[in-house]
């Protein structure tokens, strides 16, 4: 199990002056800084102070959740790779796969998956060289291979057709698989992201993340995403920043996300036209933030339009960050969906 705040040990060989090999301890620091399952055993993270801060941050913002709640941590091999997932609520209840947005990880979703937790079975799982998955050894990043990395993960872990929500990147992701492999998905939820990009808007993350790339101190960070992101409040951010960095052998603290993935041919996700999307044949839900300048209300709505099950919902006071920047209003969405969609399956 990997821990916030100690020093493991490393060995390394080297000869005596006698020439017998002799093993010298080295003491490195410990690179995460949130704790995570170091193999394919789940590890409880329902207790201790991480948990804690994310009750207090479902407290501040009124989103329920069970009194007694099953949040645990885990690992998987699929496709050669390991993938790290966060599984919340009892296995034998509906699935839900959630795909996180780029440069984020499956914990952006802890508001989300805490709610939901008491009614489904929920799969946050952290895409390749994002989060505590490992990264891709030849950079591969472009979304037809994000979308068979989902693939295997329900095949194999889940088991069974399942709700996919997926953001940005991850809605790219989740509408692949939708067109790909329909018999696994059984509602889908599109949330800012859709055949028609605005490229303002995509310019505005990419410079971003570019601009962000090793701090001295987490509060530099920490500054730099208020000014980005003027929806959340300072306390909220900072409890998930664990989440997003690791700390460097030199003591800085660096994205956990692969760059390289802005370097190969994945930079430009591959995204479907509207005539390709009219295939979906499960309910969709397209979500988008009230102020988002990545997908575009005109954009937003065609999208909708030509899905054969298609509905269109406008959450207020966000922009693409929906479920992060105003999440009792996703929830409040997603809940009618969910129940409109199970009433007429």
């Amino acid at each position: 199990m990997f821990a916030r705040g100690i020093c493991l040990k490393r060995f390394r060989q080297s000869l005596h002056p006698d020439g017998r090999l002799a093993r010298i301890t080295l003491q490195i620091r410990t690179m995460y800084l949130n704790r995570f399952s170091d193999s394919t055993g789940a590890l409880d993270l329902a207790t201790g102070p991480e948990f804690e801060s994310l009750r207090s941050s479902a407290h501040d913002l009124g989103i329920t959740h069970p009194e007694s709640v099953r949040f645990v941590s885990a690992n998987t091999v699929l496709r050669h790779q390991r993938f790290h997932f966060l599984h919340w609520g009892e296995a034998d209840a509906a699935p839900v796969l959630i795909l996180h947005g780029g440069n984020q990880s499956a914990h952006s979703w802890d508001l989300v998956s805490l709610n939901l937790c008491g009614e489904w079975s929920v799969y946050a799982l952290d895409q390749r060289g994002h989060g505590d998955s490992e990264w891709s050894r030849g950079a591969h990043y472009d979304v037809p291979e994000l979308m068979r990395d989902a693939e295997a993960f329900i095949r194999t872990t889940i088991g069974r057709p399942c709700i996919m929500i997926g953001h940005s990147m991850g809605g790219l992701v989740a509408s692949e698989l939708a067109l790909h492999a329909p018999e696994l998905v059984r509602q889908l939820v599109v949330v800012d992201i859709g055949p028609e990009v605005n490229d303002e808007g995509r310019k505005l993350i990419r410079e971003f993340v570019g601009r962000n790339v090793e701090f001295d101190d987490m509060n530099e960070f920490l500054d730099r995403v208020m000014k980005y992101d003027p929806y959340r409040s300072r306390e909220h951010i900072e409890r998930t920043l664990k989440y997003n960095l690791i700390r460097r052998a030199d003591g800085k603290y660096v994205p956990k996300a692969d760059r390289r993935r802005f370097h190969t041919n994945a930079s430009v996700p591959s995204i479907p036209d509207l005539e390709t999307m009219r295939s979906i044949r499960c309910k969709v839900l397209v979500v988008r933030g009230a102020t988002s300048t990545v997908l575009l209300r005109d954009a937003a709505e065609r999208f909708a339009n030509v899905l054969p099950a298609g509905e269109f919902v406008e959450v207020p006071d966000c922009g693409h960050n929906v479920a992060q920047q105003n999440t009792p209003g996703f929830l409040a969405v997603l809940r009618a969906f969910l129940t409109r969609a199970d009433d007429n399956a």
